[in-house]
């Protein structure tokens, strides 16, 4: 059997089995990211919830393996020559299952650095842009007075959005016929602007048809279903 003892994480989230990877996260459009991916390659895996109410993403364990203390985080017991690896950043992981699969990544060099890219366009746009619009519509931020932050994260969200929808045009999918870890990056965080974070009429979603045509594909897909609710809030 895997040990993996010599791991603290496992000392604060014990793994039942220790020969699947072992998922630290929270159903938030970054955690979700990776119990979608592993859904949809059907790797086994155990999760575990990294309570944020209980200060965990801030404990000596979690840091042990996600030093940015951000979920999701993974320790896969058979990682590259057959040993443990343990990863943080959604993106990189979204990247590692894809290639230990050999799935939901175009083959060709071409096509994977272009799936990359938009993979890229989602870390470093959408994610943060939709997030920051989020604490000023639903959370601390409006009770600002001044709206001006608001609105510039309104403006930068619907900006980001055009860029989307111009690319789904006459696609299926971000890139194209295939459905590939840019999308499973993307789609939670639209799903996440339009419902956790109340904002779709603030941004105009409607003026958005193929983001919002492709959002429903993607939350029909099962794998996506399960996914967004994994790890199961305590």
């Amino acid at each position: 059997m895997t040990d993996l003892s010599s791991f603290p994480i496992t000392k604060k989230w014990p793994a039942q089995h220790p020969d699947r990877i072992q998922l630290y996260s929270l159903p938030t459009p970054n955690g979700v990211k990776a119990a979608i991916m592993l859904e949809e390659t059907g790797l086994p895996y155990e999760p575990h919830l990294v309570r944020f109410d209980a200060d965990d993403q801030m404990s000596p364990e979690f840091l042990s393996i996600s030093p940015n203390n951000k979920i999701p985080a993974i320790l896969d017991p058979d990682g590259p020559g057959g040993k443990p690896l343990p990863l943080f950043e959604s993106g990189a992981i979204l990247i590692y299952l894809a290639e230990k699969t050999g799935q939901f990544m175009p083959q060709d060099a071409a096509g994977r650095y272009q799936t990359i890219q938009w993979l890229m366009f989602q870390m470093g746009g959408i994610g943060p842009m939709f997030g920051q619009l989020g604490f000023f519509n639903k959370f601390a931020g409006k009770d600002y007075e001044d709206k001006r932050p608001r609105d510039r994260y309104v403006a930068e969200a619907r900006r980001l959005l055009g860029v989307l929808d111009r690319r789904l045009a006459g696609r299926d999918w971000i890139m194209g016929d295939a459905y590939t870890i840019a999308d499973i990056a993307t789609f939670p965080w639209v799903r996440n602007l339009i419902g956790f974070y109340e904002a779709g009429d603030l941004v105009g979603i409607t003026d958005f048809p193929d983001v919002l045509r492709v959002l429903d594909a993607f939350v029909a897909r099962a794998a996506v279903v399960k996914g967004l609710e994994i790890p199961k809030r305590a």
